[in-house]
């Protein structure tokens, strides 16, 4: 596996994964050290919120590694995906990246319905990360930059759809019956070349990418990993399975606008209309799913099991914190002048 080790944890991993099946009985305790150098400031016991699991580059890597064994990791021994010594220093690592997460991003329950609450969240469609950036690409962004944008998107956007599906068979009734019917717009109808993550690698290759899954992993930064490996932590714990809903109510209901902007962007920058499509079908899709998720999907889910509620805004919170620290780090690094990225793309041509 062509990837640079971003410290012990990944330097312990990487070679194994290249390797046939075979014991790491310490792969747990080299995770463990990697939470507690993530989590402990350097010299002391004290935590410092700056430093937790959910932007450390070692854990962030290792954990997508380990999820992505559950979706096709290419090069990778299948028998990995549930080799006991993998699946013992997952768990190390989950445990203190959910702690992480509901430390940022857990909310109050309020006392009204969770579709009012969900609405109230994802309100501003403007939003400092997904929104501003979309406003960034409509009018501003360079060829270079909407590049940039796409490799960040790549690592989940090249299996969209896939995380939340491991919802369907966690729900019940109503619940399921409206995921079965976004996920299926997703999966594009049944059309195989409607699929949205087939809408999207031809957007990648209309910019001159690489549509390869993976094929920018070494780019992508701890923060970006953490978004998607949220949603794979929430999709394969069933107990999690009213987060994984708020997720997606939340990713839904903050879709729409933003893929106008894209669509005006793409086109602004003369992106071939096939590379526009993946954007123009979210602007009226995701319009459609908002409502569906809101509703039929976390509102009967909660109705039936009002326990559910805190776990779907706190899902939907994850969704909306993440999408802003990807947000804030991307306009960070444009306004020094240098690449959100780990590695700089090749120079683009337009």
């Amino acid at each position: 596996m062509d990837l640079t080790p971003r410290g012990p944890l990944t330097a312990a991993l990487l070679p194994a994964l290249d390797a046939p099946l075979h014991p790491i009985p310490d792969l747990p305790v080299v995770a463990a050290a990697a939470v507690q150098r993530a989590t402990a400031a350097p010299g002391t016991a004290a935590h410092d919120t700056a430093l937790d699991t959910v932007v450390d580059e070692d854990v962030q890597l290792a954990l997508y590694l380990l999820y992505e064994l559950h979706y096709g990791l290419d090069g990778a021994d299948p028998r990995w995906e549930w080799a006991p010594d993998l699946l013992a220093a997952r768990a190390v690592l989950e445990t203190a990246f959910e702690a992480d997460l509901r430390r940022r991003w857990a909310v109050p329950v309020p006392d009204e319905p969770v579709a009012s609450t969900l609405f109230d969240m994802t309100a501003d469609a403007a939003r400092p990360g997904r929104g501003s950036l979309a406003a960034h690409v409509a009018r501003y962004a360079t060829y270079e930059q909407v590049q940039e944008l796409l490799v960040l998107r790549s690592v989940y956007q090249l299996k969209e759809a896939d995380p939340h599906t491991w919802g369907i068979p966690r729900l019940r009734g109503r619940a399921k019956a409206a995921l079965v019917d976004i996920q299926s717009d997703e999966y594009g109808g049944g059309d195989a070349e409607r699929m949205h993550a087939v809408l999207f690698a031809t957007t990648m290759r209309s910019l001159g990418l690489d549509d390869t899954r993976n094929a920018y992993l070494e780019a992508v930064p701890a923060g970006v990993l953490a978004g998607v490996n949220a949603i794979s932590l929430f999709g394969l714990h069933g107990r999690l399975v009213a987060a994984l809903c708020g997720h997606l109510a939340a990713f839904e209901m903050t879709s729409s606008l933003p893929a106008r902007r894209w669509v005006t962007g793409l086109r602004r920058l003369g992106v071939p209309e096939e590379g526009v499509v993946f954007y123009d079908e979210h602007v009226e899709a995701d319009a459609v799913h908002e409502q569906v998720a809101a509703h039929d999907l976390c509102g009967s889910l909660v109705e039936e099991d009002p326990r559910a509620h805190a776990d779907v805004l706190f899902g939907a919170a994850v969704c909306l914190g993440a999408d802003d620290l990807v947000g804030s780090a991307v306009r960070g690094a444009w306004s020094e002048g240098r690449s959100p990225l780990r590695t700089r793309l090749a120079p683009a041509t337009a």
